[in-house]
């Protein structure tokens, strides 16, 4: 497997450890064949993004402790799928985002400008 690269070219940097975030639960915005959901976008989590992704039927707020996911909370960092980021900036909720730590996949589905104009200082 080859190191993933950022949507700057770079290796992808760690989105976040605590709470383990990624696909694969490795901290980064890995992507792979099983991953349809394309979770390649670092971004920050806003109380209204999170209440958006509820509304939309991806309750990312409530623990859930058999998946070992202990519910994210605003300033969280966190893998989103690049469809809902996009669904979320549609709507105006979209969360900021880390470019470093962002997987270049994510530049097939979604527009650099985009998350340039998102992304979060360095």
């Amino acid at each position: 497997m080859t190191e993933a690269k950022n949507i700057l070219g770079g290796p992808l940097r760690d989105c976040c450890t605590d709470p383990m975030t990624g696909y694969y639960r490795d901290g980064k915005c890995n992507t792979g064949a099983g991953d349809t959901g394309a979770h390649v976008v670092c971004a920050q989590m806003t109380a209204e993004f999170l209440s958006f992704s509820r509304s939309r039927g991806n309750d990312l707020i409530t623990p859930m402790l058999m998946y070992d996911f202990p519910g994210l909370k605003p300033g969280d960092r966190w893998c989103l799928c690049a469809a809902r980021w996009q669904e979320a900036l549609e709507a105006g909720v979209a969360p900021p985002v880390i470019l470093e730590a962002t997987n270049a996949v994510t530049l097939e589905h979604l527009d650099f400008a985009d998350l340039k104009q998102h992304a979060l200082p360095v």
